[in-house]
């Protein structure tokens, strides 16, 4: 039976394929072999359903912590609030992760709930992270923090990738992003990629990403404000996040691949089922006590391999809940300039920010 595997679903690129292919050579400059193996084992280990020794990456949430209160996130509801704890993760706990997957583990992400750079000891961090060997280490943020001189530590530290969320532009941006303000995050971008110019740096690569109904009416608008500055952009159908869908449609012959991919550890140190599993609905294990190992091929998580391989997923309130598993429409088109880009929404999903 062939199964239905999605790679990367529900992050859709807005740019033109050069400027794709830039973005990953980019990304790959130093250790291009090895990059090559890592997208490939991205790929293919959950095309196989293969469960490798350890997770091709860790996200480590250095911050379950937010400074802002975007309308559309799940950080803002009562249920959020009352099952994840709110705190920033203790540095013992942090260097007994990347010590034991230093080595064996490609990449680490620095980020999931909140915004990693709350974390007083975040650049450090980053340095650790490569200085134990990590090839690429990568993490999203709102750029409150993301100033010149921060920026400048943040490179030199070590980071690979940033990816930038930018809900919209104007005043549509600071009514989503409270309380920052749009010409001085667009400051920000514009900062970044004139200090990596004078330097001749070609990372850490910067990924601008906005959720689709912010950019929807005027998608050229958006790309052409930050294509000169960033290295791609991009965007996200709204999923829902605030738990109010009831009607969902999934695909047929589903199994989630981030089972074979990846690895996810809260800042309290509880082993997420993956990177989708917001409230902690299914806990692997507790890396305090636990090795990544033990926990990556650990009975909970096999359990719910398990269940995928038998078409079961829904039987897991995570993956019931989850937007890697319902199937999409290609129900609208835009342009981009003269580009025309599909948006592969999800099906009885409301694109409206706030619902």
């Amino acid at each position: 039976m062939i199964r239905n595997v999605p790679i990367n679903k529900g992050n859709y690129d807005m740019d033109t394929k050069e400027r794709l292919d830039l973005f990953e050579s980019k990304r790959a400059a130093g250790w291009e072999e090895e990059y090559k193996r890592y997208r490939n084992h991205w790929e293919e280990y959950p095309k196989q359903q293969y469960v490798a020794d350890y997770p091709i990456l860790v996200d480590i949430e250095l911050s379950s912590a937010c400074n802002l209160k975007c309308p559309m996130c799940y950080t803002i509801t009562d249920e959020f609030k009352k099952n994840v704890s709110i705190q920033l993760m203790d540095m013992e706990l942090f260097k007994k992760v990347v010590d034991e997957i230093a080595g064996k583990v490609t990449a680490v992400r620095l980020s999931l709930r909140g915004e990693p750079t709350l974390h007083p000891e975040f650049i450090k961090c980053i340095r650790y992270c490569k200085d134990m060997g990590i090839q690429e280490v990568s993490f999203l943020t709102n750029s409150s923090k993301l100033n010149k001189e921060y920026f400048i530590q943040v490179a030199k530290a070590g980071a690979d990738w940033i990816t930038i969320s930018i809900d919209g532009i104007g005043k549509q941006y600071e009514n989503i992003r409270r309380p920052l303000k749009f010409e001085e995050t667009l400051k920000k971008i514009k900062d970044i990629c004139e200090i990596k110019k004078k330097n001749n740096w070609n990372k850490p690569v910067i990924k601008v990403q906005g959720i689709w109904p912010a950019i929807r009416d005027n998608p050229s608008e958006y790309y052409n404000i930050f294509a000169p500055y960033a290295d791609l952009v991009a965007f996200n159908p709204l999923i829902d996040y605030l738990d109010q869908d009831e009607d969902i449609v999934y695909e047929e012959d589903f199994i989630c691949p981030q089972m074979y991919q990846r690895l996810v550890i809260g800042s309290d140190g509880q082993a997420l089922l993956c990177s989708n599993d917001e409230e902690g609905r299914y806990i692997l294990g507790d890396a305090a006590a636990d090795s990544i190992y033990d926990i990556w091929h650990g009975e909970r998580l096999n359990k719910a391999r398990e269940l995928h391989r038998n078409g079961q997923f829904n039987e897991m309130e995570v993956c019931r809940k989850c937007y890697l598993p319902r199937a999409t429409e290609d129900s609208e088109r835009a342009c981009v300039n003269d580009r025309e880009i599909i948006i592969k929404n999800y099906i009885n999903r409301d694109q409206t920010i706030g619902r």
